[in-house]
């Protein structure tokens, strides 16, 4: 699958909420600098972003191998997500092996809402963190 570049401005603030730039934030781990995020709240946050940017490839690059689908394709999606709150981590810190991000999504489109999800989290052999599934409420 080839690597795709953000067109999103590096310069703006990040979509994943932390008030850095996305170029400071969650850019560093999309397209083709492949760095991994080094905790699982990192992930989560960057997952988010890649949602927002449509990153569908970096998204299926950190799904867990065994969660993951075939394909993913964002290029029709009704709606936009445009916040996301962190509500609870559990481990998933530089030195665990998994970990659990509690967080709520933000959409609006041709819907208005949003999805709060319990999201587990693996490091995997090669000690990069990868979404696993989630618990969507």
């Amino acid at each position: 699958m080839p690597l795709i570049e953000s067109t999103f401005p590096a310069s703006k603030r990040c979509p994943c909420g932390t008030g850095l730039t996305y170029s400071e934030c969650c850019g560093v781990y999309h397209g083709s600098t492949r760095k991994p995020a080094p905790t699982a709240v990192a992930l989560m946050r960057s997952r988010f972003s890649a949602f927002v940017v449509g990153d569908a490839e970096y998204l299926l690059r950190t799904w867990h191998p065994l969660s993951r689908p075939e394909r993913l394709d964002l290029s029709d999606s009704p709606i936009r997500f445009y916040r996301l709150d962190i509500h609870d981590t559990v481990a998933g810190g530089p030195f665990d092996s998994a970990g659990v991000v509690e967080f709520e999504a933000f959409y609006k489109g041709t819907s208005v809402g949003s999805q709060r999800e319990r999201s587990r989290f693996e490091r995997g052999s090669d000690g990069v963190w990868y979404y696993v599934d989630g618990d969507v409420s």
